[in-house]
């Protein structure tokens, strides 16, 4: 999926082995058929129930239940999970052993379950709704930025700073750069191996993240650097694919920790790195063992004077999971919000949306760089309303194929939440113009919103947003930047207007003052 690297991820479908005791209890219930009880036993142990209807026919034969078999034990149609693998990678997956050498459910049994999902998965998926053409955007004006001469542009990080303002810019080939909007000069600040995902303080310090490896990947390549005007050092604490770190201190020891959600494949996990007094050495402690971690926030969610984890995993059992604070570097993780494994969670902001004192949160699924490319109707954006204890309601649902990234806040100053949305993956063939939305609030009691793009929105391939007072008026623009990797099929068409137009960043200056 991608993302908010800020960053590429392949989402996953398959499921886990449920025990045989279990599946054995289920089959014995006089209620259900047996390949009903096959799907709902084996499709929910390490995320909910997928609807049948998410996916068409030829997607569910060809890529996910061969799969699924593999993950069963089985080798159905001669597929094989290893295939391409090399040799290091192939000894890497082996040991999760993710793919047993026994199968794990009976061959009739496998058969039945195949024939059932075949049969009623739809041929394929209803259009999404929304408007079929957005207004022109009047709220911003386009600003186009070019960095430098080569086509394409491949930027896995972005972020506005403020002190010192500047742009600062991650790319794929392990360039980290500043830009300033002043002097329009992008300057290097230095070069870390592999796709820079991430940027964040600790003190007087940057921590600068590396994947590793941007495609699925079981080894632990990732790598994070501590860099200060002088000098660059590295953490010696190999990463699984890590997308993400926080530092903040929370045993008030004067010494601030790491939060370092790795993205990982088949694994993963959140973690966090303890600095020793004495030797300056890390220690490193497992707070959440799931793929597909992408992003925390920080936040006091139940209001005890502790800092609190806000988690979003995608990767197969997709959601928020809050880790409260306990003290002493001890976390109670509690799942707040399951999706469905098929909606490509890619990002989520926390907000006072109704203005009651506590935090809604609002989320976007669209990553659709994994086994099924076809626009789906439950992308989108989705605003879940908390009830001042956690327990949040989904209040409202804004069709969009693709959605991967949003900044919401109060962007025209009448008192409510405005949201903007990048959609990496439109519908290119019906709706490419809605790579790029501004969704202006105008009854925040009944979510009613007018959709808006500006022109010539398709110039680029929208991956990452941000915000910020760029030209010093006093209000908020919007940073857009493009990646242009051919991760998934586009027409030529548009490939070729990337590469003709080149446009890097796209800056939209708001026009409140």
């Amino acid at each position: 999926m991608i993302y908010p690297f800020k960053f590429l991820r392949i989402g996953k479908y398959s499921c886990a082995v449920l025990s045989v005791s279990t599946l054995l209890f289920s089959c014995n219930s006089p209620k259900k058929q047996r390949e009903i009880v096959l799907f709902e036993s084996y499709c929910a142990t390490c995320h909910i129930t997928p609807d049948m209807n998410s996916l068409p026919k030829d997607i569910w034969s060809e890529k996910i239940l061969p799969e699924m078999g593999a993950r069963l034990g089985i080798r159905d149609s001669g597929y094989n999970p290893y295939k391409g693998l090399p040799f290091v990678e192939m000894e890497a997956v082996i040991k999760t052993g993710i793919f047993p050498d026994k199968p794990m459910l009976d061959k009739t049994d496998w058969e039945l379950l195949k024939a059932y999902i075949i049969a009623n998965a739809p041929d394929s998926l209803e259009a999404g709704t929304g408007s079929s053409s957005p207004l022109e955007l009047s709220q911003f004006t386009p600003n186009r930025i070019t960095l430098d001469s080569t086509k394409g542009t491949m930027f896995t990080y972005m972020e506005f700073e403020k002190a010192p303002e500047r742009l600062l810019l991650g790319d794929i080939y392990g360039n980290l750069s500043e830009y300033d909007f002043s002097d329009k000069q992008n300057r290097r600040i230095g070069r870390f191996g592999s796709p820079v995902v991430s940027v964040g303080k600790d003190g007087e310090n940057m921590l600068v993240t590396a994947i590793g490896s941007i495609r699925p990947s079981e080894l632990n390549t990732g790598r994070m650097f501590q860099v200060n005007p002088d000098t660059i050092k590295v953490i010696p604490e190999a990463l699984h694919r890590p997308v993400h770190v926080l530092a903040h201190d929370f045993d008030k020891d004067g010494i601030n920790e790491l939060i370092v959600s790795e993205f990982g494949d088949i694994k993963g996990q959140l973690s966090l790195l303890k600095k020793s007094t004495e030797n300056g050495a890390y220690t490193k402690h497992g707070l959440l063992y799931q793929p597909g971690i992408i992003k925390v926030e920080l936040r006091d969610m139940n209001r005890d004077g502790n800092e609190d984890l806000v988690v979003l995993t995608a990767q197969g059992d997709e959601g928020i999971t809050i880790l409260y604070n306990e003290k002493d570097l001890k976390f109670r993780p509690e799942k707040v919000i399951r999706f469905s494994p098929v909606y490509g969670t890619s990002g989520f902001q926390l907000i006072d949306y109704d203005h009651d004192g506590d935090d809604d949160l609002i989320t976007v699924h669209g990553d659709n760089a994994d086994k099924s490319f076809v626009p789906k109707p439950y992308h989108g954006m989705r605003i879940h309303i908390n009830d001042g204890k956690n327990r949040f309601t989904e209040a409202y649902f804004y069709p969009l194929n693709g959605a991967t990234g949003l900044e919401a806040l109060d962007f025209d100053g009448d008192g409510d939440v405005d949201i903007a949305l990048v959609a990496s993956f439109p519908d290119y063939h019906n709706k490419p113009d809605f790579s790029f939305v501004y969704l202006e609030n105008k009854n925040e009691l009944n979510f009613n919103f007018s959709e808006n793009t500006f022109k010539d929105s398709t110039i680029g391939r929208w991956f990452l947003i941000d915000t910020g007072d760029v030209d010093y008026d006093g209000d908020v623009d919007i940073i857009l930047s493009s990646f242009t990797y051919a991760f998934t099929p586009v027409p030529q068409s548009f490939s070729d207007k990337w590469n003709g137009e080149n446009v890097d960043i796209m800056l939209l200056l708001n026009n409140l003052n």
